[in-house]
Formats: C-alpha cells, sequence, structure tokens
C-alpha cells in the first residue's frame, strides 16, 4: 500500500462509519478524495486553473455529478449502452453541491474551477446524495484551493415521530419531514427539501439535529488536511486589477445618485434604464481612453456601489425599492379556465411575476419512467417549469432545458406531491407545465400556486390548497441591523443575503428551498423568516381562493375518463388473451384504452374512453371474462367451432362449453350443421359444470319446451363431463349416438 494514503473514519449517529481517503486515486487532480458508507463510494475530484483571463470577474465553477451504471451491476439503457447526458436526478444533485460550495470561494478568486463527483459504487438502499457535498468539501480541502470551508451535507428525516439522520432508502417512504442541509462548521448555507405539512418549529428542530452532524464532519476534514502535504499552504492568485482611487470616486459621485433612484419606487425596467443613465454619465465624463482600459474595474464598482445604496436604503428607510412594506406582498391577480382545450390551466400574476400553467391528465401509458442507477421505478405526477428569454425582456437563444429551470420545477413539485390524491381518487398520470411569461422574483412559486389553481380547475381532487413565498433578507456585517422581506424582487434576491422559499397550505410547510450567502445567520432571524413567511402563504392562499376555492366537481367534458377495476390476478391472463387478441379486441370494439398493472395479489385494470359509453360497455366485457359460470344459469353465447359431434359455444370471453349433439334439439339432429353455423349467437343454459375438469355442459333444448308425447329411449350418455372429442366405442359409433363413419345411429332413435 502507498504510504501516502491518508484515512479518516468518522461515525454516525446510527452507529455506522463514513470513511474519508485521499492519496490512492485520482492523483493529478488538485484535489482527490473516496467517500465511503457501507457499499457506497464516491470519487470526487477538484480541478482549478492557475489564472484567470482577464475578462471574467466571477468564480467560473462548474460542479458535475455522474452515476456510473456499474457501481450497482447494470447496464445504461438506450441504444449506445453508455453513460450519456445527466439525468434529471443528477442534475438536481449538482446543484444542491453547487450551491453549498459557491458561496465560500474568496470574491477575488476568478479561476476556471470543476468539480467532478462519480458514484462508483452504490447500494439500493443507500441514497448517494447525502454524501456528495461531504465528497466534493473533502476534496478541496486536501487541495492548494482556496476555500472558505470546509462544509458538510446530511438528509434529515422525521420517521415515525423520530428525527434520524442519512436513513435508508427504503425508510424514507415512511417520513414526514425529508430536508438536505448543507453547512460549514459555524453556519447554515443551504436548505432544500419537502414536509407533510409540518410547523415551522418542527423544520427548525430537523435544522438543529443536521448542524450539530455536520459541524463534526467539517472536523474530521479538517483532521484529514492537516495530513495532506499539499493542502498545507494555499494558492497565492491575482485574479483582479483594482484602482482604488477609481473605486473611491465612483463611490463618492453615484452614492446618493443610485440611492435616490432607490428610493422613487420605479418599475423594474425603468429603474434599470436609470441606473444604466447614471453608470453611462459617469463613463462619458471620463477620459476615452481611461475608460475603454477599465471597463471592467467600472462595471465591477458601479455594481458595488448600486448594492451599498440600495442595501442602505432598505436597512435605512424600512422600505422597498417598489416602496412596499418589508413584509408587504405584491398585487396579485389570477385567473383559471384560460386555455380552452387544455384539462386544467390558470394564470397567477404576482406584481412582474407571471406564470402560465397547465394541466394535462393521462393513463399509465404516459407514467414517466425512472431509469437511475439507485432509483428505479415509474412517476404519474410530473411538473415542468420553462424560462424563455422573454419573461425578462431579453434575447438570447433557448437551449434546451437549463440546470435551473430542472431545480424549479423539483421544488414546485415537491410543494405540490403531498396534497395529489392517490389510488382511485386519481387514476390518472398528471403533468403539470408552468410557463413563465414574466419574472420579477419567485417565479418558482408563481409556479406553486398557479399549479394549485390549474389542478383545481382540472377537477383533481386535491387535498387543500397550496402557496409558496420567496423571503429575503438585507443585514448589515456586524449583525446589528436586519431587514426580513416577504415577496422579493429579483434585485433584492440578487443584493440581498439569503434566499429562503417557503411553500404550504393553511396547515403547514410542505417544501422549502435557502440559500444563505452570508456567515452567522441566527436562529432568531431564521424563526423570525419563518413566521413573517407564513403570515405572506396565508394572505397569497386569501387570494388564490377568490379566484377558486375548491376542486372542480367533476372533469371538464373533453377529458379522457378513467375507471378502474380491481380483478383478481388469475384473470389478468384471461382479460389480455393469447398474445393481447382478447385485450386487443375489447378495445377496438368500445373504442377505449385498457391498461393491466398487477399489484399484490390484485391486477388494476385502468380503462381509458372519452365518453361513458364505451367505459361502460369495456366494464361489462371484463365483467364477463372474470366472472365464473355458474350451473343452471343461461348464457348468450357464440359459436366458435363445430365437430361432428357438437358445437363448442363461447359463453364468456375464453370460456367455452361443449352444446353436445343431442343437446341441440328435441328432435333427432342429423348434422350439427344443418341447424348451426360457426359464429352464429345461440342461447344455452350451463347444464353442467366439471368440478376437476372445469368442462362445461351446455344445452339448447333444455330452454325449448319439450314436444307433447315426447318418450327418449335413448341409452344413459358416458361422455365423462360431456366434453367428448369424438370418442368412439368398439363398434365405431362415438358417443354421443353418432355413427363416426357417417349417418344416424338406428338403435338411438327419437320417438314422440
Amino acid at each position: 500500500m502507498n504510504e501516502s494514503i491518508i484515512i479518516e473514519k468518522f461515525e454516525m449517529p446510527d452507529g455506522s462509519e463514513i470513511i474519508i481517503e485521499t492519496g490512492k486515486l485520482a492523483r493529478q487532480a488538485d484535489g482527490a478524495v473516496v467517500v465511503k458508507h457501507g457499499n457506497t463510494m464516491l470519487l470526487a475530484t477538484i480541478v482549478s486553473n492557475k489564472e484567470a483571463r482577464e475578462d471574467v470577474d466571477f468564480l467560473p465553477l462548474t460542479v458535475e455529478y455522474q452515476e456510473k451504471y456499474s457501481s450497482t451491476g447494470r447496464f445504461p439503457g438506450g441504444f449506445f449502452k453508455r453513460e450519456a447526458r445527466p439525468s434529471e436526478y443528477e442534475i438536481l444533485i449538482a446543484r444542491l453541491v453547487d450551491r453549498a460550495l459557491r458561496p465560500l470561494f474568496p470574491d477575488d478568486y476568478h479561476a476556471n474551477t470543476q468539480v467532478q463527483i462519480s458514484l462508483i459504487s452504490g447500494d439500493k438502499n443507500t441514497a448517494p446524495d447525502a454524501l456528495a457535498a461531504l465528497a466534493a468539501s473533502a476534496a478541496i480541502a486536501v487541495s492548494d484551493i482556496p476555500f472558505n470551508g470546509p462544509i458538510s451535507e446530511v438528509r434529515v428525516a422525521r420517521i415515525e415521530g423520530e428525527f434520524v439522520v442519512n436513513p435508508t432508502i427504503d425508510r424514507l417512504a415512511k417520513a414526514d419531514i425529508d430536508i438536505m442541509v448543507a453547512a460549514t462548521e459555524e453556519n447554515i448555507m443551504m436548505v432544500e427539501g419537502e414536509m407533510k405539512e409540518v410547523s415551522e418549529a418542527e423544520m427548525l428542530q430537523g435544522l438543529k439535529l443536521a448542524h450539530e452532524v455536520i459541524a463534526k464532519q467539517c472536523q474530521m476534514q479538517k483532521t484529514l488536511a492537516s495530513k495532506v502535504e499539499k493542502a498545507q499552504v494555499k494558492r497565492e492568485y491575482n485574479h483582479e486589477i483594482n484602482d482604488e482611487d477609481l473605486k473611491q470616486k465612483m463611490h463618492d459621485a453615484l452614492y446618493d445618485k443610485l440611492y435616490a433612484i432607490a428610493k422613487q419606487g420605479t418599475a423594474k425596467h425603468e429603474r434599470s434604464d436609470l441606473f444604466d443613465e447614471i453608470k453611462k454619465e459617469f463613463i462619458e465624463s471620463l477620459p476615452e481612453e481611461e475608460a475603454d482600459e477599465k471597463a471592467n474595474m467600472i462595471n465591477r464598482y458601479f455594481h458595488d456601489v448600486e448594492k451599498a445604496a440600495i442595501r442602505n436604503f432598505i436597512l435605512t428607510e424600512r422600505r422597498r425599492i417598489d416602496q412596499r412594506e418589508l413584509d408587504e406582498i405584491r398585487p396579485i391577480w389570477s385567473e383559471v379556465n384560460y386555455l380552452p382545450s387544455a384539462h386544467g390551466s390558470a394564470v397567477f400574476t404576482r406584481g412582474e411575476t407571471q406564470s402560465l400553467v397547465s394541466v394535462t391528465l393521462g393513463s399509465k401509458l404516459d407514467e414517466q419512467v425512472i431509469d437511475g442507477v439507485v432509483f428505479e421505478g415509474k412517476n404519474n405526477f410530473i411538473l415542468h417549469y420553462n424560462f424563455p428569454s422573454f419573461s425578462t425582456g431579453e434575447a438570447r437563444p433557448n437551449r434546451g432545458t437549463s440546470r435551473r429551470e430542472i431545480g424549479h420545477g423539483n421544488l414546485a413539485l415537491r410543494a405540490l406531491k403531498f396534497v395529489m390524491p392517490h389510488g382511485e381518487q386519481n387514476p390518472y398520470t398528471v403533468r403539470i407545465v408552468s410557463d413563465i411569461l414574466e419574472s420579477n422574483g419567485s417565479s418558482s412559486m408563481a409556479s406553486v400556486c398557479g399549479g394549485t389553481l390549474a389542478l383545481m380547475d382540472a377537477g383533481i381532487k386535491i387535498s387543500k390548497p397550496v402557496s409558496g413565498i420567496a423571503m429575503g433578507l438585507i443585514t448589515e456585517k456586524d449583525g446589528s441591523n436586519y431587514a426580513i422581506l416577504s415577496d422579493i424582487l429579483g434585485d433584492e434576491d440578487h443584493l440581498g443575503d439569503m434566499d429562503f422559499k417557503v411553500t404550504g397550505t393553511r396547515d403547514g410547510i410542505t417544501a422549502c428551498q435557502m440559500d444563505i450567502k452570508v456567515d452567522g445567520l441566527s436562529h432568531e432571524i431564521l424563526e423570525q423568516a419563518l413566521e413573517q413567511a407564513k403570515k405572506g402563504r396565508l394572505h397569497i392562499l386569501d387570494k388564490m381562493e377568490e379566484t377558486i376555492s375548491k376542486p372542480r366537481e367533476d372533469y371538464k367534458e373533453h377529458v379522457p375518463r378513467i375507471e378502474q377495476l380491481k380483478v383478481p390476478k388469475e384473470f389478468i391472463g384471461a382479460i389480455i388473451g393469447p398474445g393481447g387478441k382478447i385485450i386487443q379486441d375489447l378495445q377496438a370494439e368500445t373504442g377505449s384504452t385498457i391498461v393491466i398493472e398487477e399489484i399484490d395479489e390484485f391486477g388494476i385494470v385502468d380503462i381509458v374512453a372519452v365518453n361513458k359509453t364505451s367505459i361502460e360497455a369495456a366494464k361489462a366485457k371484463i365483467r364477463a371474462i372474470i366472472a365464473i359460470p355458474e350451473a343452471g344459469e343461461t348464457y348468450k353465447g357464440k359459436i366458435k367451432s363445430i365437430t361432428a359431434f357438437g358445437a363448442f359455444v363461447e359463453i364468456m370471453p375464453g370460456k367455452e362449453g361443449l352444446l353436445h349433439i343431442s343437446e341441440i334439439e328435441w328432435k333427432n339432429t342429423s348434422d350439427v350443421e344443418d341447424v348451426l353455423q360457426v359464429g352464429e349467437e345461440v342461447e344455452v343454459k350451463l347444464i353442467e359444470v366439471d368440478r376437476k375438469t372445469g368442462k362445461m355442459k351446455l344445452s339448447k333444448r333444455a330452454l325449448i319446451e319439450k314436444p307433447e308425447g315426447y318418450v327418449d329411449s335413448r341409452p344413459p350418455r358416458n361422455d365423462r363431463g360431456g366434453n367428448d372429442r369424438r370418442r368412439r366405442d368398439s363398434g365405431g359409433r362415438d358417443s354421443g349416438g353418432r355413427d363416426s363413419r357417417g349417418g344416424n345411429n338406428p338403435r338411438r332413435p327419437n320417438r314422440y
């Protein structure tokens, strides 16, 4: 074993062990570690360029997370059979790590930096997302890259009343709180999760436990880093050229002007134009050569002065740049049934943020297939969020779905998932699409509100309406003064210290997402922010309920109807038929779509059609298939085949019985085909069912009045249940009384 390999261990609250190893794999990266928890192993690396590009004044950080299918002994799906573009799950994990790491790099560090995390060994009962940020931070800790960490991340779930850190996947199904928390040893940095209508105090309890475990994991990383020679001296860098005289000159010349604009309460684009005009005037006051040479510095310093002016205005005046009170919600209007052909739709507008939401209802055939490395299955509730460039008045190309769009859509989905009905109350696959038409703050929360309205417009019986609100925070550096902002604008998000989104019903929180950009956020501020968010959430619910207060009683006329039948599992094959023939015929005859799913000992049959007549016809045919024939009952059946000794009649789909030649009429029948034809419908009586074989004996003559004076002189039949397939006697005659060589048996005449 290489002596440079260094290992640290950490015991989790459940007694399991997390192991971090460095110095063995990926040694050409600036930093690399392997994190092990049971059979789960993550390889995390970081590489950062020594120099930054001249025109870059931000941190170009890229975080990638990938799950290798080989880690769980599986092949990737698709034609090429290799890992390709990241799944939504992988993107969401990468976003969690990115949001925790990014604020902790130095403000003046602008080198191209890449963090890559790979699942190289997986366990179907261990969620790797709870280890990804720990692995990434540990990789940075053992490098020479400057970083104000370390950080770590854990999942906290409340299961049957008890808080558990990093629970197994099988236990998560019972959780009513499921949150991911990232933090440094001193401060919480990021929170994201879902809850089943819990109180603010219960959520804070989970955050406290998470931080206690994270603090210990940060200590473990520091111990690991102290043993790595390269990590002892962080690299020197100079990624910014500054002119302190120019910086002070711009502050003195522009601060009061920008403060005055902040005080005017203008709309978004007007305010932006006014700010741009002030910057333009200042640039024109400089010598042309200086303005060109120091363009990047001017842009950076102008942003700093603008940020300081707006923040100080809010802290001093206790008002917002749109003249609202700190806890005031922007004007709201909404409308449902806006799209006549959609199954459900709504427009939700709050201030300068607007979402057009549509709902589409489909069958099980429309379910989303989840084919992940760790998580597999199907999903019948989908929410997509789209953020086109025109929503902010910009002209830029739309190059596919962004990570931000995936993240915002996931947050809105988590907000609504717990109020969705299940089972017989909602047999549909439901897709919500939120198209953001205007944006100035909190478009994901507009998607939650619009999604609730559209679901109710579609007739989906959600348990309760859900609303969402985004909270902001402006603080003094020493924490002596702060302002908590309800329903933040885009500028307040960009210039503020916190973006805290909270969704919920009147009875509790259903989802949250928090990003904190400053150190030292106290529990007191967090509690106050949650309480202020609750007040705003309830106000928004009041406005929403003025538009629609409960789901429609029925679906719209053009919505496909779905009805479910529960059938014993042993009848599924009979409904499907050989090669799917029976179910295909059923669908063609009734104009419906039939989907069958096995659940335990039952089969759930979904019948989908646009009208009630088709559904009832399909239900009747399926019930006939699963019905059990009873002796003594009369059935109308179709002749499927004819033999010399009788006809086989299908009295129920897939169930045939023998109508013997002697049971067709009271008089003697010479040839079955003289009186019956294949495809003909006949009414018959089931006279006997053989208990051992299930063979059925049918009679047509039993339903015909016996002719007066009729005497049956025929000997008793010996056909062992009636389904005689030409069993001949020693004289060459079959047991039905018909000579197998042709002609009638003269010894068995019918007599009248």
